[in-house]
């Protein structure tokens, strides 16, 4: 329990613009996670693939709210509010 206290503490302490550049790569890993079903492979090398693509992009998404944190959410929020009015 306490390294994943450490670990949380860690990524909390990183930048507001590392934590958008990591919260942006799960978009890539999401895609080639659904992408890889058009490749003439197995159906189990597909269900390996699927899941490891899958799981960074999960790890990436998590790992990018960890550092942005409530704050750091909210001023991403409003950003992009702005640019859309």
């Amino acid at each position: 329990m306490k390294t994943i206290q450490k670990i949380k503490q860690w990524l909390q302490s990183l930048s507001f613009r590392t934590g958008v550049i990591v919260l942006l790569c799960c978009i890539p890993f999401y895609i080639l996670s659904f992408a890889q079903m058009l490749l003439p492979i197995s159906v189990t090398a597909k269900g390996i693939l699927w899941t490891v693509l899958f799981g960074l992009a999960k790890t990436c998404q998590y790992g990018g709210l960890t550092i942005l944190g409530v704050e750091g959410y909210k001023r991403l929020k409003s950003k992009l509010r702005r640019t859309k009015a």
